[in-house]
């Protein structure tokens, strides 16, 4: 089994903690985790290429998306590895993440270890939004929060 973990942070201070884990290379990654902090509602939920947050969430770069393709959701097979859809906040503004993805690893040359992981401001629109950035983006607005992706001692 391998297991990662990112804390996400925003603004210098910690709202949540989300770990991966993978039995084997051909398993899906189980997502779970804690966030609070946020504004009640759906939240794009994505795998950002750079495992770099020194300037902020935008030093992350864009979706990781090896395969080039166009935005999607998680159960679409035109979709970004990092897509991961939406999380849901509640009215306390915290969060519970628990769900199996099939593309992301934690295993081989496309591992989402390194990578940063990042909460947006708005929901995904899940590449069918017919925004100018729905097919890139997910039209998610801002960076609220974001960790790097790191392995995890068992």
């Amino acid at each position: 089994m391998s297991q990662a973990v990112a804390t996400l942070v925003r603004d210098s201070k910690t709202v949540g903690v989300v770990f991966f884990n993978q039995e084997q290379p051909e398993a899906p990654v189980t997502v779970t985790g804690a966030l609070e902090g946020l504004t009640p509602g759906q939240h794009g939920f994505h795998i950002h290429e750079f495992g770099d947050n020194t300037n902020g969430c935008t030093s992350a770069g864009p979706h990781f998306n090896p395969h080039k393709k166009t935005h999607g959701a998680p159960t679409d097979e035109e979709r970004h590895v990092g897509d991961l859809g939406n999380i849901e906040v509640g009215s306390d503004g915290k969060a519970a993440i628990k769900f199996d993805d099939k593309l992301i690893s934690l295993f081989g040359a496309h591992s989402i270890v390194g990578r940063s992981i990042v909460v947006h401001e708005e929901v995904d629109d899940l590449g069918k939004g017919g925004h100018e950035l729905s097919k890139t983006t997910g039209n998610a607005g801002g960076r609220f929060a974001c960790g790097v992706i790191g392995i995890r001692q068992a």
